[in-house]
């Protein structure tokens, strides 16, 4: 399979049709080898149109959904990021080609080392992980400009949005009634404004986010 060519013809129909406008991120998800963050039966799938889970609670969101949610939040060379729940990486690694550094937090000891393994190995020097649970985000090497959640949440990232600097902004998938949409959180001072920007085929619902399930009599 030619990735090379799989790559950018992912960017052509499934990005820049979407009002992504950014040529940062267009240039980042061109450039990035995504297949290289998924386990090598995975790898063939790497840029279909669809959400590819390849761990528990961990998945690749379509590439128009995390291109839309990355252009949303107005992301600045200069700005410090959090990737919440990295995975196998690749979205900080994305995160690190627009930002100045990136802290990304995963609870699977294994998934953060192979994170932490394919930064180094493609040169990526400027984001690096912690394992902690991801709800909890990491308020010691905050606050952030930039905090997302690569995959879906149902509940409100509460822990999270403290952790913004005033003018950050936090984006995730929010699942809810069968449905998810793209949101992002504006902070400012001790408000926050919720913006739903677009609807979502994410499904994946990253652990620590998902709502208690109730009986009903």
């Amino acid at each position: 399979m030619n990735f090379d060519q799989a790559r950018k013809h992912m960017v052509d129909s499934q990005v820049r049709p979407n009002d992504v406008t950014d040529l940062n991120i267009q240039k980042a998800l061109q450039t990035l080898p995504r297949e290289v963050f998924l386990p090598s039966e995975f790898r063939d799938q790497a840029y279909v149109d669809r959400e590819l889970s390849y761990a528990p609670g961990r998945s690749l969101i379509p590439a128009r959904d995390f291109s839309k949610l990355l252009n949303a939040l107005d992301i600045e060379k200069t700005d410090l990021a959090l990737d919440v729940a990295c995975g196998a990486g690749y979205s900080s690694a994305v995160l690190a080609a627009l930002s100045e550094m990136v802290v990304a937090v995963e609870s699977d000891e294994k998934l953060a080392e192979e994170a932490q393994a394919h930064w180094s190995a493609l040169g990526i020097v400027n984001a690096a992980v912690i394992v902690a649970a991801p709800e909890k985000g990491a308020p010691k090497q905050g606050p952030f400009d930039i905090i997302i959640i690569p995959n879906a949440i149902e509940t409100e990232p509460t822990a999270l949005l403290s952790q913004l600097k005033d003018g950050g902004r936090l984006g995730a998938i929010v699942r809810a009634d069968g449905c998810s949409k793209g949101v992002i959180w504006r902070r400012s001072g001790d408000a926050f404004g919720r913006f739903e920007v677009f609807n979502s085929s994410a499904q994946v619902v990253t652990p620590g986010f998902e709502k208690i399930k109730t009986f009903v009599f």
